[in-house]
C-alpha cells in the first residue's frame, strides 16, 4: 500500500491509500481536482471515505460521482453530505478489495464526525481522523462540547502507538507554537517541532505522524500530564477542577493564541 497526501486549498490534504493495482481509497476530497489530476499518474478511485460534512472535506464528492457514477461513498449519517451511497457509524466495518477499516464516532468538531482506522497490507494501521485530531493539536468545537471532544480524543489516543495519523490539515507548525507555550520543557515536543520545520523547509508534509508521537507531544492528548495541568492552573489562577476543565481551558487558550 502507498499513502499519498494530495494538497488541496490552502492547507488541506486529501488522502489516498493506493494498492498495487493503482486502486485507491480517497479520503475527504474537498476538491475533486487533485484526485482527477492524480488519475493521470495511474491512480484510480475505488471508494471515497468522508469524515464530516464541511465543504473542504466533502465538497468534491459530487464531481467525483459525476465522473464515476458507481463510485462508493462512505459517509456519516448526516443529510449535509447528500452524495453518500452508504451511511456508516460507530462499530461499522468497511471491507473492500484489499482494505479493512473500522468506523469510530468522534463527535466534537461536528456532531456527526467519524474516523476510519485500519488499512491494508502489511504496513501500519492508518487513522483518517479529519478535523478531530491534528498533529500537535485538535479541531475547534463547532457543534460539540468539551466532554464529547475529550472523549473522542481519548478513544483515538488509545489506538496502537504505531498508527499513522492522517489528519485533514497541515497545521503542525502553528500547533507547535501553541504546544511549546503550554509545555516548553518537553524534549519530545522540541524534537518534533524541529523535524516539522525541516520537513516544511524541504517542501514535504509533516504528516502522517504516529499516535506514539502525538501522545508524547500533543497537549490535547496530555491533559493528565503534570506539566500541562500546571500550565492550565497558571492560566486559571487555580487548580483545574478535573481533566475536562483542563481540556476546555486548553481549547479556549488555543482559540485566542497568537504566536
Amino acid at each position: 500500500m502507498r499513502l499519498l497526501a494530495l494538497p488541496a486549498f490552502e492547507d488541506n490534504y486529501i488522502w489516498a491509500l493506493v494498492d498495487d493495482d493503482g486502486d485507491a481509497l480517497v479520503i475527504d476530497p474537498g476538491d475533486a481536482a487533485p484526485v482527477l489530476a492524480a488519475t493521470g499518474n495511474g491512480l484510480w478511485p475505488a471508494a471515497v471515505l468522508v469524515t464530516h460534512h464541511h465543504a473542504d472535506h466533502a465538497g468534491g464528492v459530487a464531481a467525483l460521482r459525476e465522473r464515476w457514477p458507481t463510485l462508493p461513498v462512505f459517509a456519516p449519517d448526516d443529510p449535509r453530505i447528500p452524495d453518500a451511497s452508504q451511511r456508516v457509524g460507530e462499530g461499522d466495518r468497511i471491507e473492500l478489495k484489499n482494505w479493512r477499516l473500522s468506523v469510530m464516532a468522534v463527535p466534537g468538531h461536528t456532531s456527526s464526525h467519524i474516523a476510519f482506522h485500519g488499512g491494508g497490507g502489511d504496513g501500519p494501521p492508518h487513522l483518517f481522523c479529519g478535523d478531530t485530531l491534528f498533529s500537535l493539536g485538535c479541531g475547534r468545537m463547532f457543534e460539540g462540547t468539551p466532554p464529547q471532544m475529550l472523549a473522542s480524543l481519548d478513544r483515538l489516543a488509545a489506538l496502537p502507538a504505531h498508527t499513522a495519523v492522517c489528519c485533514g490539515h497541515e497545521y503542525t507548525l502553528s500547533n507547535a507554537a501553541f504546544a511549546l507555550a503550554v509545555d516548553p520543557d518537553n524534549p519530545a515536543l522540541r524534537q518534533r517541532t524541529e523535524e516539522a520545520r525541516a520537513m516544511r523547509h524541504a517542501g514535504r508534509p509533516t504528516l502522517p505522524s504516529t499516535l506514539g508521537q502525538e501522545t508524547a507531544t500533543n497537549p490535547f492528548l496530555r491533559v493528565d500530564t503534570p506539566s500541562v495541568r500546571a500550565a492550565v492552573a497558571r492560566r486559571l489562577g487555580r487548580a483545574p477542577a478535573d481533566r475536562v476543565e483542563v481540556f476546555a481551558e486548553l481549547r479556549r487558550w488555543k482559540n485566542d493564541f497568537r504566536a
